[in-house]
């Protein structure tokens, strides 16, 4: 089926509209950088940071299927250059450097914190902007007990791509995850969120238009 590329895109947009969040920031006590193969997750670590938001970020992610050959090391220790290179002090990071989903990031960076005597109340995650509403769902799942608000890079829907993710991926991605909030509470993985009826009707109308390629079997 042969579709009009300004309409793929405004379905896209709508799925992209519900994914993000845009939590108002509030003082926490630590920034948990979500590993992802968008790098600009880690200049807005840095940026909150540097905002006097937390005193702590703490990247995590390991190598994954997403992130194979694209840095020269795990996600986290790219992110913790990155954040360096923009004025992060080393000894405001941590690094955890195993996660290879967004469950465990969340459960990975709760042990690497507790082991070091830490139980923070508050929280801000950083992630894809299309990422903000599952890596919420998935905190409040796996680590209930803090305050957490999400943020992401502040990019337009067509500033997401990058030279090695395309925008029909980018769009295969939302409608994947978007299919992850709807099937995961089931499977334990995150809390329940409702889905606006517009927004699933442009998920089945992508998926019949051939963006269902990270669909959960």
């Amino acid at each position: 089926m042969v579709m009009d590329s300004s309409h793929v895109d405004a379905l896209a947009q709508k799925i992209c509209d519900y994914h993000r969040l845009d939590h108002e920031l509030e003082k926490a006590e630590v920034i948990l950088g979500f590993g992802t193969n968008d790098p600009r997750v880690a200049e807005r670590a840095a940026e909150v940071y540097h905002e006097g938001l937390a005193p702590l970020i703490v990247f995590t992610g390991g190598v994954s299927s997403w992130t194979e050959g694209l840095y020269r090391s795990s996600e986290a220790e790219e992110f913790a250059r990155i954040a360096e290179e923009r004025g992060v002090p080393r000894e405001s990071i941590l690094i955890e450097g195993r996660a290879s989903n967004t469950g465990e990031n969340v459960v990975f960076c709760r042990a690497l914190l507790e082991a070091r005597g830490m139980s923070p109340g508050s929280v801000i995650v950083v992630q894809k902007p299309y990422m903000e509403r599952r890596s919420f769902a998935t905190f409040r799942k796996r680590w209930p007990e803090p305050e957490v608000r999400v943020t992401s890079p502040r990019l337009a829907y067509s500033e997401f791509p990058l030279p090695w993710l395309s925008r029909d991926e980018v769009i295969r991605i939302m409608v994947g995850d978007l299919h992850r909030i709807r099937v995961y509470p089931d499977k334990g993985f995150q809390i329940e969120q409702e889905i606006p009826d517009d927004v699933w009707l442009a998920f089945e109308e992508l998926v019949g238009l051939g963006y269902g390629g990270y669909l959960v079997q």
